[in-house]
């Protein structure tokens, strides 16, 4: 009876914790208990033994057999526990026996001790008391909102005729405590009141002590950063005069890391004074707008010798006026016929919430063939932790750039040609999300974004096109298209980075014409080959990168890709003509700081079934350019 009242007041001790489990407060101050390991009696040391003759003297390497007794109920759980049957040593003995005697605690045998232990030359026998399972007879709901533990995930149920055990009982309260973290009560407490003991069943209720109740003050920027705190208030969602949410402050570090603007150069401090919390952010200004001139020189495709010039030029303000807007410009000439224009626009905290609106505009001509354009207004909602959610309306619209002849001919073989006059309307979700420890140079961390649509797509007819050939074409039709990119990046050693990437788009529809396709080759796609060089509706790029850095903004690299896409034929004189198709890429580059801006220099070669090359010098690219951020 002794040792049952002993045990279980200590049971009781373990219950309320020595007082209510606190929050925001550190481990072990003042006033505040936290859980703690029920006590153990730490088991007798062995035996010292007598002085024996050298010869007498046991070898090192000999085991002892670890025996352990229990009482008969409780032989088949400490079986079921799986303790090891050999012990080298008596550190690795009193740590097994100790291991055993918390893992049955754990599992709400709270009385179970090792009684007793005894060294022998070969084994070491232990006594141990297993005890009565403790369960949980009820835990009713004290002076808790019903919804705060709901989202706690506290369910009656859970806590009826149900074994005791203290992990779930400090999980609980660990939830209680996040949720009123996050509506203003940085400095709740949790406990158990009313606690009743039936044999082995507990009773109690589960009370929470708010504390007084805390609300966002103002934001204050210590660093050469010139962006306007009211952009950032708005941006991370701390707007003053809004009650206190320790899972916003959480996500701070990360949503600053996605603006290239900033540069992060402490984790955030928050000072509780009078209710009020005041965010303090050391912040500097990065150079993030920029102006990018990339030349690249490709072999002539239409047999004859020499090379051809392409060119790439980026203009992007980031930033300005300090209040995160963005506008952004791109031209690039793929080859002799082909030429991409596109414009962006981002205004963020539109109407002074947290949603962003932005807009593109994409521009392809093919020179003699067609004219796309494709504008795409945008809405995204940046959540706490890091990501973007986004829903777009898009619409896309083709038309042909045929010359008289050009018309007589498609009329005289009776067919239609591979890209003919359409429009598509969508609509469509997105989202994205970001954990890198750098925007720029990452070395280590996550990229994800994924992003579906769906609309309507027409066909129209072409006056300078005999109607005859539009019979039997669906000028009408639904349209499915969907685009996904995966990014991680190990950082192997301090200076070696290495880079996994997926990335792929497909689009589904009953007919497609050369015009709808997905345009995939060069630099930022499928490196090896030139720009836009394979028409495909559906594919994927799997890529790996090595970089071994040389400096802060300096590294050099080896990489691969590979894709799997359906190519069709620009040549093909029949609607739906593909092949399967595996391109390999293969290749190194280097890139460094300059006075001048960022240059960077690729060489790389490439390997297609689809257009009967193999790894050839002769076919090889090179492409170089320098970017000047200011």
């Amino acid at each position: 009876m002794a040792r049952l009242a002993t045990l279980l007041c200590w049971c009781c001790w373990l219950a309320l914790g020595a007082g209510p489990l606190g929050a925001q407060t550190p481990a072990g101050a003042p006033g505040v208990a936290v859980p703690n390991v029920p006590p153990l009696a730490s088991p007798p040391l062995p035996p010292a033994a007598p002085p024996a003759a050298p010869a007498a003297t046991r070898r090192p390497g000999n085991v002892r057999v670890l025996k352990i007794e229990a009482e008969p109920a409780g032989r088949a759980l400490v079986r079921h526990l799986h303790p090891r049957a050999t012990v080298p040593d008596s550190l690795t003995a009193l740590r097994t026996v100790r291991e055993l005697v918390l893992a049955l605690q754990a599992d709400a045998y709270l009385t179970a001790s090792a009684d007793n232990i005894r060294w022998g030359r070969d084994t070491v026998r232990v006594r141990l008391y297993v005890g009565e399972q403790f369960r949980w007879a009820y835990l009713h709901n004290g002076n808790l909102g019903d919804g705060l533990l709901t989202r706690a995930g506290y369910r009656e149920k859970f806590f009826r005729r149900t074994p005791w055990r203290p992990a779930d009982w400090v999980a609980l309260q660990e939830r209680v405590l996040t949720e009123a973290e996050n509506q203003g009560y940085p400095f709740a407490t949790v406990g158990l009141d009313s606690v009743r003991f039936s044999g082995h069943d507990i009773a109690g209720r589960v009370v929470l002590k708010r504390g007084p109740v805390v609300y966002f003050d103002s934001l204050q920027v210590i660093g050469t950063s010139k962006t306007k705190k009211r952009f950032l208030t708005q941006y991370l969602q701390i707007p003053p005069a809004t009650p206190y949410s320790q899972q916003r402050v959480d996500a701070i570090s990360a949503l600053l890391r996605q603006l290239p603007y900033v540069r992060l150069r402490a984790e955030p401090e928050v000072r509780f004074a009078r209710n009020r919390a005041r965010v303090y952010l050391l912040l500097d200004e990065r150079s993030s707008s920029q102006f990018d001139a990339i030349v690249g020189l490709l072999p002539n495709t239409d047999g004859t010798s020499g090379v051809q010039f392409t060119g790439d030029v980026t203009i992007a303000l980031r930033n300005m006026r300090g209040g995160g807007k963005q506008v952004a410009l791109q031209w690039r000439k793929t080859d002799a016929l082909s030429q991409l224009l596109d414009a962006s626009y981002l205004h963020p905290n539109i109407f002074g919430t947290p949603l962003e609106v932005g807009g593109t505009f994409n521009l392809y001509k093919q020179t003699g063939n067609y004219l796309t354009i494709k504008p795409r207004v945008q809405v995204s909602y940046p959540t706490a932790r890091a990501g973007r959610l986004s829903f777009y309306a898009e619409q896309q619209s083709s038309r042909l750039l045929l010359d008289s002849l050009g018309y007589v001919a498609i009329n005289n073989q009776n067919v239609l040609p591979t890209y003919v006059d359409s429009g598509y309307n969508s609509y469509g979700i997105g989202y994205s999300r970001a954990n890198l420890d750098d925007l720029y140079f990452p070395h280590r961390g996550l990229f994800f974004s994924a992003q579906g649509g769906v609309g309507t797509k027409t066909v129209r007819r072409n006056a300078s096109i005999s109607e005859s050939l539009y019979n039997g074409l669906a000028l009408r039709s639904t349209q499915y298209s969907f685009g996904a990119r995966a990014e991680h990046y190990w950082a192997l050693s301090r200076q070696a980075v290495l880079l996994v990437r997926l990335r792929g788009e497909g689009l589904f529809n009953q007919q497609l014409f050369l015009n709808d396709l997905f345009r995939l080759g060069g630099l930022n796609s499928l490196r090896g080959f030139s720009e836009n060089q394979f028409y495909t509706n559906a594919y994927g790029v799997g890529t790996v990168e090595l970089r071994q850095f040389t400096g802060p903004e300096g590294y050099v690299f080896v990489f691969a890709d590979q894709a799997l896409l359906q190519a069709y034929s620009y040549q093909a004189t029949t609607l739906g003509a593909h092949t399967p198709d595996t391109p390999t890429g293969l290749g190194a580059g280097l890139s460094f700081r300059t006075a001048a801006g960022l240059f960077q220099f690729v060489y790389s070669v490439g390997r297609s079934g689809f257009l009967n090359t193999g790894f050839s010098l002769a076919s090889s690219k090179i492409h170089f350019g320098l970017t000047s951020r200011f």
